[in-house]
């Protein structure tokens, strides 16, 4: 019902009623103190439970409470009570503020699907006065036994980047006067996760994939690792050019192993986006400034310039730079217009084109980010320039591709110890 508890080297009481939560500073370093205030409120509560002792509407409750009632008259009216009690509830009315256009469709597909975990590992019926730190490190715990991606054990970054989401949605419930207080995550405690290995080439991926006694997580793991060279991308390519897909398969790969650019960017691209005569190319971000739309200029090779120029020539029509001819079907209806490719398609388009070929392993898309990360560094060009030419970069991505291609390494450690003297 109530308990204290030691901030610093005073004790506070934490108490519950009439579903909300409370906390107040007893001004004492005495836990002796602490406890006889903490006994005295207990009796207190008991009584308006019992009926014999009636809390005035214009007190606040705490202060009345722990004063055995002499506070009467004074301070401000209880507040108002959010018709939002449940999780259930306050997640909908998140939802339902938010702006059209507002977030990413990813990003929102992503909240979705932790709005789910949430509302079936914490129940939607949850009272918010419930949602403490003893509630969500019980959530933490459940979601580190599920399991993730391909049956993989889930990874700690994962149950993270729910509860950021749930933060997110708590932050703003205390705008909106939903919840009277943040949420307690500070001393949860997370799984320990190993740190990600570097990009590895695709031909030491396989090689390595094929030891005996390899398990199958850690083939996951070092398929998650890969990064095509640039004759790797060449290859693939060429597999790409020679397939009977529909037209703006092939400068979709050209262009994302080409610029490092996300999936998500080539769906938002324009035709306006793109300079052949000045090789350069428009990339529109969402990521990396929050609430945003910014933009980054990526150079474009010589190789992409040619093949945007043959795809321009068949281009269906639409300002979207890589337009689905209106002929595919868009669910149970056929496009009466080229549209842009939506990013289900770009999925799909990918996973058919790598079918039953040795690249089926790939991830995605993602890979050529990765890939032209890797590359670029391998080639000595400036960590800043690279920064530039992709966007927003953390310090631990930069770790994993911050590395010269193996070969390389070979030479220079042959170079070192070439002949004994």
């Amino acid at each position: 019902m109530a308990s204290i508890e030691q901030r610093g080297k005073s004790f506070r009481i934490i108490f519950r009623f009439d579903g909300q939560r409370y906390t107040r500073s007893l001004h004492t370093r005495s836990e002796k103190i602490a406890v006889t205030a903490l006994h005295r409120l207990e009796d207190n509560l008991r009584r308006v439970e019992l009926g014999t002792l009636s809390i005035p509407e214009s007190v606040d409750v705490a202060d009345f409470l722990l004063s055995d009632g002499t506070k009467t008259g004074l301070e401000k009216p209880a507040p108002k009570r959010s018709p939002i009690r449940t999780l259930g509830k306050l997640c909908e009315a998140y939802l339902a503020s938010m702006p059209e256009g507002a977030l990413e469709s990813n990003t929102r597909t992503c909240i979705d699907i932790h709005i789910r975990h949430f509302e079936r590992d914490l129940g939607r019926q949850l009272s918010l006065v419930e949602i403490d730190q003893v509630k969500l490190q019980e959530y933490v715990n459940k979601r580190s036994k599920a399991k993730g991606r391909r049956g993989m054990p889930l990874r700690p970054e994962t149950i993270k980047k729910e509860l950021a989401t749930l933060t997110a949605i708590w932050n703003w419930a205390l705008r909106a006067k939903h919840v009277t207080s943040p949420l307690e995550k500070h001393g949860l405690r997370f799984p320990k996760s190993p740190q990600k290995p570097p990009f590895q080439t695709f031909a030491e991926v396989m090689r390595k994939c094929k030891l005996v006694g390899l398990s199958q997580e850690e083939r996951e793991q070092l398929w998650d690792s890969v990064f095509l060279t640039v004759d790797d991308i060449g290859e693939l390519l060429e597999h790409v050019r020679k397939q009977d897909g529909h037209p703006f398969i092939y400068p979709m790969f050209a262009f994302a192993a080409h610029t490092g650019a996300r999936r998500s960017e080539m769906m938002r691209s324009r035709l306006p986006d793109i300079d052949l005569a000045g090789r350069r190319a428009v990339i529109r971000e969402k990521k990396r400034m929050r609430g945003q739309e910014t933009t980054r200029t990526v150079p474009l090779s010589p190789f992409i310039v040619e093949v945007l120029t043959e795809w321009f020539e068949v281009h269906p029509g639409g300002m979207a730079t890589f337009a689905v001819n209106c002929h595919i079907p868009n669910g149970r209806k056929y496009r009466l217009e080229p549209t842009a490719v939506t990013v289900d398609e770009a999925s799909h388009y990918f996973e058919q084109t790598v079918k039953d070929t040795k690249w089926k392993h790939l991830r995605g898309w993602h890979v050529f980010r990765h890939s032209f990360c890797s590359n670029c560094a391998a080639s000595g060009v400036d960590q800043r320039i690279i920064d530039a030419w992709v966007g927003h970069q953390t310090e631990e991505m930069r770790r994993r591709y911050r590395h010269l291609l193996p070969h390389r390494e070979n030479e220079a450690i042959a170079a070192v110890f070439s002949k004994p003297a």
